[in-house]
Formats: structure tokens, C-alpha cells, sequence
């Protein structure tokens, strides 16, 4: 009886998301419920026990610190700027603004931590340039989603900096294991925006249509040590700090914070409306990822004291799967429940579950952990429910349909496979760095 009231708890979950419920209390109505039915009144201690639990977790405290970080970066026009900078080398090359659209989001996500937005902004900036140069309307926005999305894989995702905690991994390792696969996905990106404009100069035209000529060399360089060496230097010193030891990741995200502030004075960018919409947003998410996290630590509460994963283990020892099948099953439906909740949402449902198994078979946490966020980041890409697609269709023109976003995503999503293909092959690309970082076994 114990078994299967655990395993009704994701059902009942499904209903509650179906119905519109917000996923955080959907996970503490699910806990509530089968923890009330399970436990009867002792439950409400365990859960008093997991707000604690969650307030004085010191490595959450990156959170708001991250996300101010990036949101004063987006509300004081930095962004626009360096994204001048980069089309200034790039726009020579084929697909020019899709690949300058691509190394901004990169450079864009390592300062921000948050996929929605570096979609947002970049897409702000080159969805009307690229629509200026007749650029095919698929490969704008498979560009716009495609990188978009890098910002759950490129260090400081906040989507890691939740998960690592979870799977018992330190932050830091697991930021450097990300770091070689963010940074393949990103070329693989690159290389097929090159590749197809090569093959189809009409998704690309090189032509621009103001004319305007290429600044001097000298000028090139001078604005793009302006624009872009702060940012990035920003940006290394905070993951420098924690990939070194120096730091913890919430010391390091302080550091972000400052810098930002720093940043924009010397751009001459602060202002009292800027400051004000960046500590609301920052409010905003903040309070949003928390009772999420609070949720999920609930659930998962819950599921492991019903005796959730004994019921797991039986029903997959009755099925015949173990060792890496079981673990395919389960990135399989990590892949499924991206498209219907949120990301962090999945790791706090998923990995608590996933990491026991992981450690059964012997297979390295930090390993699973990587490709559970390449899967991640491409079902957040994958229609029909991909989140990048209505965060495009929010900024997007009328003119840029969902045909063309459902069109553009798809080789933007093959190399997102590939990626995980080639962690799968050689787990040396999620763990090589880890290794020469910190010494790991």
C-alpha cells in the first residue's frame, strides 16, 4: 500500500500542472496530500523542516545575486552595445548576424545564468536586423530559440546552480563539466549557420541594404575593447573565482552583482529606473525559483519517506531494466516533462529520483548530470511545447509564424543530439575539466 500511494504522487502532480495550477504549489498541494494521507500530522514537521532546510542552504544564496547580475546587464543597455561590437567582426562572414547572434548569446548566457532572458534580449536586438537583411524567417528564429536556450548549459546557469545541491555534486565541478559541451553546442551552432548559408545564400544575404561602409580597423578595435573586454571580464572573473577554488559560487556571485553596478557607472548606464526594474525582477524570479525549490524539496520529502524508491527500483528490476537502460528511460522522460514544466521544476522532480539509481549502477553523478542538461536544454527547444518558442513568439513580428519558428528549431535540435552523443562516447568531455581543476577521481 505504502509503494503505490508513492508512485500515484506523479500522477496526481500531472493533474494538478493540467488544471493550470502553478507548478510550485502544485508540488506542495501533491506533498501536502499524500504527506497528510501517509504520515497524518507529523508530515507538517518534515515540512517546516524543508523551509529551513531551504532558507539556510548557503549555495541557493547565489540565486538573487545571479539574476540581479544579469538583469541590470539587460535593463541599462549593455547588451545592445556588445552586440554592435560582435556584428562588427562577423558581419563579413556568411550568416553574419545569425552567427554574431549566436556568440552573443553565448557570451550573453554566461552572464546572466537565465535561458528566458538571454532569449528575450538578444532576440529584441536581432530579430529586427536580421529582418532588415531579408534573412530567411526560419533561421531567425531557430537562431533566436537555439541560442537562446544555451543559457541552461553555459556556467552560471541557475538551472546548475539548483541542480548540484540536489545531486550531492559541488557547484564548481559541476560548472566545469558543463563548460566543454556548452561551448561544442555553441560551435556546433556556429557550424551549421556557416554550412547552410554557404550551401543557400538566400538565407543570408550579405548585402547591406543601407550601404554603409566597414569602419577602419583601428575603430573596429577600439569599440570592441569598449564594448565587449568589460562584460567579459566580468564574466571570467566570476567563473574564474569559483572554477579556482577562490570562491564559493554565492561569494562569486556577490562579486557579479558589484561588477555589474561597477559596469554600468563606467558605461554610464545606471539610473534610478534601471536599478528599480532590475531589483524587481530580481524579486520576481527569485521568489519564483525559491517556492519552487521549497515545492520540490516537499516532494521529494514525501516520495523517499513512502518509500517512492524502493517502488521505482521494483518496478524497473519487473521490467528487466537496469544500468544504462533505466537511465535512458529516465532522460527520456526528463525529456518529456520539458516540455510541460518548468526546467528547474524537472530537476527537482527528476534528479532526487534519478542521482540513487545513477550511484546503483555505478555511473559517475557528475556524467548523468551533464547530459540530464543537454536533454533538458533540448526539450526546452522542441515543439510542439518548447518554452524558446513562446518566448519568441512574444518579441517575435506577426510576420515570423509558428510555422517558421517549428521549422527553424529542428537542425538547432539535431545538434543538440549530437551534443549529447558526444558526451554519451566520451564522458572525458564532461569530465576532463572537474579533473584538471580540482584533482577528481
Amino acid at each position: 500500500m505504502t509503494i503505490s500511494l508513492a508512485l500515484w504522487m506523479f500522477p496526481a502532480l500531472l493533474v494538478f500542472v493540467a488544471v493550470g495550477f502553478p507548478i510550485a504549489f502544485s508540488l506542495m498541494s501533491v506533498a501536502l496530500i499524500f504527506g497528510i494521507a501517509r504520515f497524518g500530522d507529523a508530515a507538517v514537521f518534515q515540512f517546516i523542516s524543508k523551509v529551513d532546510d531551504v532558507a539556510s542552504n548557503y549555495v541557493l544564496g547565489a540565486i538573487p545575486l545571479f539574476v540581479f547580475m544579469g538583469a541590470l546587464l539587460e535593463r541599462s543597455g549593455i547588451a545592445n552595445r556588445l552586440f554592435d561590437a560582435i556584428y562588427l567582426w562577423t558581419r563579413n562572414l556568411p550568416g553574419g548576424l545569425a552567427i554574431g547572434t549566436v556568440i552573443m548569446c553565448t557570451i550573453f548566457a554566461a552572464a546572466t545564468g537565465i535561458t528566458g532572458a538571454t532569449e528575450t534580449v538578444v532576440g529584441m536586438l536581432a530579430i529586427p536586423a536580421m529582418m532588415k537583411y531579408a534573412y530567411d524567417k526560419s533561421l531567425i528564429a531557430g537562431t533566436i530559440c537555439g541560442g537562446g536556450s544555451l543559457g541552461t548549459i553555459i556556467p552560471p546557469s541557475i538551472t546548475v546552480v539548483v541542480l548540484a545541491p540536489v545531486a550531492d555534486i559541488p557547484v564548481g565541478d559541476l560548472f566545469a563539466g558543463i563548460m566543454l559541451p556548452g561551448l561544442i553546442m555553441s560551435g556546433l551552432f556556429l557550424a551549421y549557420i556557416v554550412i547552410a548559408c554557404l550551401l543557400n545564400p538566400k538565407l543570408a544575404p550579405r548585402e547591406a541594404p543601407d550601404g554603409r561602409p566597414e569602419p577602419p580597423f583601428l575603430d573596429k578595435i577600439r569599440i570592441t575593447l569598449v564594448a565587449l573586454v568589460p562584460p567579459v571580464f566580468l564574466i571570467c572573473a566570476v567563473l574564474g573565482t569559483i572554477l579556482l577554488g577562490w570562491a564559493t559560487p554565492t561569494e562569486a556571485a556577490a562579486t557579479g552583482a558589484a561588477g555589474s553596478i561597477i559596469l554600468c557607472l563606467l558605461y554610464g548606464r545606471m539610473n534610478w529606473k534601471a536599478l528599480k526594474e532590475s531589483l524587481y525582477r530580481t524579486l520576481s524570479i527569485t521568489a519564483m525559483i525559491m517556492l519552487i525549490v521549497l515545492g520540490g524539496s516537499m516532494f521529494a520529502g514525501v516520495f523517499y519517506a513512502s518509500g517512492g524508491m524502493v517502488a521505482i527500483q521494483k518496478l524497473l528490476a519487473e521490467y528487466g531494466l537496469a544500468g544504462w537502460p533505466a537511465i535512458a528511460l529516465i532522460l527520456f522522460m526528463t525529456f518529456l516533462a520539458g516540455f510541460v514544466l518548468e526546467l528547474i521544476s524537472v530537476v527537482l522532480i527528476v534528479i532526487p529520483v534519478a542521482i540513487p539509481l545513477v550511484k546503483l549502477y555505478g555511473i559517475d553523478p557528475l556524467w548523468f548530470s551533464v547530459m540530464f542538461l543537454v536533454v533538458l536544454q533540448t526539450s526546452y527547444l522542441t515543439p510542439p511545447m518548447a518554452p524558446a518558442i513562446f518566448y519568441l513568439r512574444a518579441i517575435a513580428p506577426p510576420s515570423i509564424t509558428l510555422g517558421h519558428m517549428y521549422k527553424g528549431v529542428i537542425p538547432f535540435i539535431c545538434m543538440q543530439v549530437v551534443t549529447l552523443g558526444l558526451v554519451f562516447w566520451f564522458p572525458q568531455l564532461a569530465t576532463l575539466l572537474p579533473k584538471l581543476i580540482y584533482g577528481m577521481n
